[in-house]
């Protein structure tokens, strides 16, 4: 008689996301400043720890409208570090728009966004499939 191997399934941990309360609110700030239009960048990680957010990149060219912000990818140097976006939503809540989940599912891991008023509780993560996700924001 022959042995039977019961096929294990492969269970996969989601990664911990972390963002430094100074990238964080340095995003607000941003999204501030330019309210009423869409504010956009891109999410970079340190090197040591691929999973904790530290600083913010602008790319030069990127248009902002009321309604949108439109990247210009070819501007964005080959970066490693560079994981996702971040853009804000000036009226509604933190949630993905059918272009933000084309660009998430492009481009990134890890995508954030944040509506007005900009603060602690007016943001959302979500992963390249709009899933939303936790990110800790360092102490």
């Amino acid at each position: 008689m022959g042995f039977f191997y019961k096929k294990q399934k492969k269970v996969v941990i989601p990664p911990v996301w972390e963002i430094t309360p100074a990238c964080l609110s340095l995003i607000f700030e941003c999204a501030k400043s330019s309210y009423p239009n869409e504010f956009g960048g891109f999410l970079r990680v340190d090197v040591a720890n691929k999973y904790r957010i530290i600083e913010l990149e602008l790319l030069p060219g990127t248009i902002s409208g009321d309604s949108s912000a439109i990247f210009h990818l070819h501007m964005l140097p080959i970066d490693f570090s560079v994981v996702g976006t971040v853009h804000s939503h000036p009226r509604g809540p933190p949630l993905p728009s059918g272009a933000d989940l084309d660009l998430f599912d492009k481009f990134g891991r890890v995508h954030i966004i944040s509506a007005a008023p900009y603060s602690e509780s007016t943001w959302k993560a979500y992963d390249f499939r709009g899933n939303e996700i936790h990110i800790s924001v360092l102490e």
